[in-house]
């Protein structure tokens, strides 16, 4: 293996460098060493699996941060490149068991409902309806109750009012017209043109 290649120089020394080289290398030397070699290329191999690079630059930072809690603990140094590669994926794959689990417990949004003021208002706006339709002419009021709340055809409230097409467009109209003035009038003044 050529020095410095995978790992720094230290680590491919001979044994009794080796042995002697690893009490003198402090865990801060060692791994800010390992991190400027290999940061990027352990981000690649993190992104790739949770395909999402702050997530994996996160795993990294992590994986170095336990070695270097686990540097004294480490029997060969040049072991420790695969170390961090172990690592890195694993924190990987817990990353994903994490978002399966979240995924799948994620609580469900409620249905939008609809504000108490938004139900207030549509009440009021449906008795103010009624209280209109109850002031028009009868023809006036059937032919719009027959053609709006019966959803009938100009046809079948002829058929049902013994009425012309004509008259039922007349009268539907007609209703209309006076049902959105008394409505605008009561409902939202100053708003009729």
């Amino acid at each position: 293996m050529a020095a410095g290649a995978i790992v720094p120089d230290a680590f491919v020394a001979p044994k009794a460098a080796r042995t002697a080289s690893h009490a003198a290398w402090s865990a801060d030397h060692a791994v800010t060493e390992l991190y400027l070699l290999h940061y990027k290329t352990l981000v690649r191999l993190a992104t790739w699996v949770v395909q999402d690079t702050p997530t994996a630059e996160d795993v990294v930072q992590e994986a170095f941060v336990s070695m270097h809690a686990a540097w004294q603990g480490l029997r060969n140094a040049e072991n420790a490149l695969a170390y961090l590669r172990q690592a890195v994926m694993n924190k990987s794959r817990s990353v994903l068991r994490h978002r399966t689990v979240v995924d799948k417990n994620m609580p469900k949004a409620p249905p939008d409902m609809p504000s108490a003021e938004h139900g207030a208002l549509v009440q009021l706006e449906r008795s103010a309806v009624v209280a209109a339709l109850r002031k028009l002419p009868e023809r006036q009021r059937e032919a719009i109750m027959w053609r709006y709340y019966a959803d009938l055809s100009e046809a079948e409230i002829a058929a049902a009012m013994d009425i012309s097409r004509g008259a039922v467009k007349s009268h539907t109209a007609r209703g209309m017209a006076a049902l959105r003035a008394a409505l605008e009038r009561d409902l939202w003044p100053g708003s009729a043109c």
